[in-house]
């Protein structure tokens, strides 16, 4: 199944996404630490069992998205995260694709129990042709291990990227509503350019 890319996804599709209580990561500058993910990721479906740490959980949910398994997919999430999901009984990711790909990056190691983690997903368009995003993961150790507490990623191009926080989830719903809005006022605004271009075209000709 083509995807309009991981944050139009969770930015517009989706009821909304999970949450993420806490600082927002995104901001810091990452501490002394940061590493490349060992294995250089995943492709088509090899899991993220051999990486360490933060790359590890990433790997370990993307895997999951990938091949529609929901269920672990929720459990990769911070404790926070899924108590505010299943309160507002949230869709966790988009839904499997057996042609999607991806590969975990650098590990920024932010604090002892926070990184962010790079990443790329790609997956085929209407067309059939590969499609990819880059996207960063908020990661946060817990007792049971590193779990996904956010993701950041472009939805504008040239633009900085959107952060949605899984454990805020009136804070996505109020970036849902804005990237709506968004994407209605450009395309307005497109249009409107096109009809004036044609309008001076047209006068030219007359002229």
């Amino acid at each position: 199944m083509w995807r309009t890319g991981w944050i139009v996804w969770l930015a517009i599709l989706a009821v909304g996404v999970m949450g993420c209580g806490g600082s927002d990561r995104a901001g810091e500058k990452p501490g002394a630490g940061g590493a490349d993910a060992q294995s250089g990721g995943v492709a088509g479906g090899k899991t993220g069992a051999q990486q360490a740490g933060p790359a590890a959980a990433v790997s370990d949910f993307l895997e999951a998205v990938r091949t529609g398994n929901d269920e672990k997919a929720a459990a990769m999430l911070t404790k926070t995260a899924r108590r505010k999901t299943a309160e507002k009984n949230m869709e966790v990711a988009p839904p499997g694709s057996d042609t999607a790909q991806f590969k975990v990056g650098k590990v920024e190691y932010l604090a002892e129990d926070g990184a962010r983690v790079a990443s790329t997903w790609s997956d085929l368009d209407e067309n059939s042709q590969r499609q990819t995003d880059e996207i960063m993961w908020m990661v946060r150790r817990e007792p049971e291990g590193w779990r996904i507490a956010g993701v950041a990623a472009t939805v504008f191009k040239g633009e900085p990227p959107l952060l949605l926080n899984f454990e805020d989830p009136e804070e996505m719903l109020k970036k849902q509503e804005w990237v709506q809005q968004e994407k209605r006022r450009r395309a307005q605004a497109q249009k409107d350019l096109q009809a004036q271009g044609r309008e001076n075209s047209e006068k030219s000709i007359r002229r």
